[in-house]
This record gives structure tokens, sequence and C-alpha cells, in this order.
């Protein structure tokens, strides 16, 4: 990557910083347990859907040994309006199940267990190992891959190569913190549908549309 494209990161970094001084996380969780199934949750879904809907599921199950004890049936029906319940319910049913044989019902702290779990791909364990172990991360959702392709950032098809290439632009220091700040970029300034560059401080400055 070079300079000149290193000199535009940094600069977008400055600003997004002085639009969101604070990083509070999207999702509302109490532990790192909670969290997971949360990020679980998001997956092709809302934030604040799943902000909605975790409160009736943590109120029954917040650990993984509440969790185990409802049937896959159950969880499905309250996690309906997230999507993919289906799939959802038996992921976390069965991510809770190995959490207590293999890890004593603790959340594994490494990007390869944490991706040995189902439900659970490089995304997901990326937000995990950032938001709860505050290990450099930079997990790439579509707000954040819409916003690198926008600003020039990066070319990438693919998660992954739009995952490396804002790697090599931005310090590893900031990439927990810069991940989230992007996001909440492009929920309000920078939408997919209905972008007003004239309210979008960065593509109005680089004269993007």
């Amino acid at each position: 990557m070079d300079d000149q494209m290193r000199e535009k990161g940094a600069h977008i970094a400055v600003m997004l910083e002085e639009l969101y001084p604070e990083t509070p996380i999207p999702l509302n969780h109490t532990d790192t347990y909670t969290l997971l199934v949360a990020v679980v949750l998001s997956a092709q879904c809302t934030d604040e859907r799943v902000n909605q809907v975790t409160p009736r599921l943590f109120s029954m199950a917040a650990t993984p040994w509440e969790m185990v004890n409802l049937t896959v049936e159950q969880i499905q029906d309250i996690i309906r309006p997230c999507g993919l319940s289906p799939t959802k319910s038996k992921a976390i049913w069965g991510l809770s199940k190995i959490l207590i044989e293999k890890y004593k019902g603790e959340v594994p702290n490494t990007f390869e267990d944490l991706e040995s779990l189902p439900g659970v791909g490089h995304k997901t364990a990326s937000v995990v190992m950032s938001q709860a172990f505050g290990v450099p991360a930079f997990p790439v959702d579509t707000h954040i891959h819409r916003l690198a392709l926008r600003w020039g950032l990066s070319e990438g098809k693919s998660v992954t190569r739009v995952e490396s290439d804002l790697k090599s632009i931005f310090p590893e220091d900031q990439w927990n913190k810069l991940h989230l700040r992007i996001i909440f970029y492009g929920r309000e300034y920078c939408p997919a549908r209905q972008h007003m560059i004239s309210k979008c401080p960065i593509c109005f400055l680089y004269g993007l549309k």
C-alpha cells in the first residue's frame, strides 16, 4: 500500500475520531458469552433487531448451561425476527454445548478455537476477539466493505481482500475502534441508498459519489 493511500487513510481516521470519540459496542450484552451469541444473531440482521430479541433470550438463557437446557425449537421461536432462525438456533445450541464440554463454559480467546464453533466464521470471531478480548482485529461487515470501496481504500471483491487492504493502511492499534467508527459513519452519513454527498463529510471532501 503506497504512502498516498496511508495518508488518505490517516486523514479519514482523524475525521472519524472527531465524529465518534466514543466507540460503544452496538450489540447489547453482559459478558463474552452473550456477546458471542449476539454476534451470531447479527448475521444478515441489523444490530437494532438483535437488541430487540436478545433481552427475552438472555432472560431465559444467559449462560451456556441455561442455553442447552432450552430446545433448539425454543431458541428458534425466540430469535425468529433475526432471520435464518433454523440455522442460528442450531448454531447457538451447538456452540453452547461445545463451550461446556471443551472450554468449561468459557468463550475461547483464539481465532482458531472461535472459528471452530458452529455458526462462528472469521468475521464473528474477529468481533469477539476485538471487543471482548482487546485483540487487534478488523471485522469487515457490509458497511465497511461498501465504504472501503467507495473511499478508494480497497478494490477488493472479497471480505478477505478488503480486510487485508484496511489492515495495511491503518495502524494496528487503531483497528478495534476504527472498524466501529466506520460502521457508525456508514449508518449515519454514508448509506448504500439515498446517499447525499452534501451531507457526507468524507465523500464530500474527496469528491466521491
